[in-house]
């Protein structure tokens, strides 16, 4: 009886090890992916103000815009949680349409080497960025699928695991946008 006893206590011990064990490889491949979008996020905001100078002679009527640019990519720069780069993120998205659809508007831009070059690598990183969004908030779903089904879901609770939250487009984003040439 006594070994019967102990395998039930090695076999519990084992579960809640092996559960326990999952649910910090889950969480740790959330936050690996959230950091790897945040360096593609960094190199974003590092290409905004090279374009904004790249753009800036040639849009002198266009100061709003530009001033737009800058204060969106300041409040992404400084944001620390997914939820706060989501936010800032979708400020970024929206003023760099309007310096895509600008761009468009002055001949000597698309002309331009440099500018071209800024857009096409703001492009691919818009595109990288889409795309480890889309991994991140399929480790998110996996890791809160691990934290929520029983029996994982008492260790999770026991041992606090938190929730971890989606890289989400902000509400403005699912609208259609309208871009103003001013």
């Amino acid at each position: 009886m006594l070994w019967i006893a102990l395998g039930f206590i090695v076999a519990a011990v084992l579960i809640v090890v092996t559960l326990y064990n999952r649910l910090v490889v889950a969480r740790n491949q959330v936050r690996n992916l959230w950091r790897q979008i945040d360096v593609q996020l960094k190199r974003r905001y590092d290409l905004i103000p090279n374009l904004v100078n790249a753009v800036r002679d040639a849009m002198q009527w266009e100061k709003d815009t530009l001033t737009d640019v800058i204060e969106a990519r300041s409040h992404a720069v400084n944001a620390r949680t997914p939820e706060e780069a989501a936010r800032a993120d979708s400020a970024v998205t929206a003023a760099l349409g309007q310096i895509f659809a600008l761009v468009e508007k002055y001949p000597e831009l698309q002309s331009n080497a440099q500018v071209r070059q800024l857009m096409a690598d703001l492009t691919a990183t818009e595109n990288a960025i889409a795309g480890s969004r889309a991994v991140y908030n399929g480790s998110v779903r996996d890791y809160t699928n691990l934290r929520e089904t029983v029996p994982s879901a008492f260790i999770a609770s026991l041992f606090n695991f938190e929730p971890a939250a989606y890289f989400e487009a902000a509400e403005r984003d699912r609208e259609t946008p309208r871009v103003a040439l001013r």
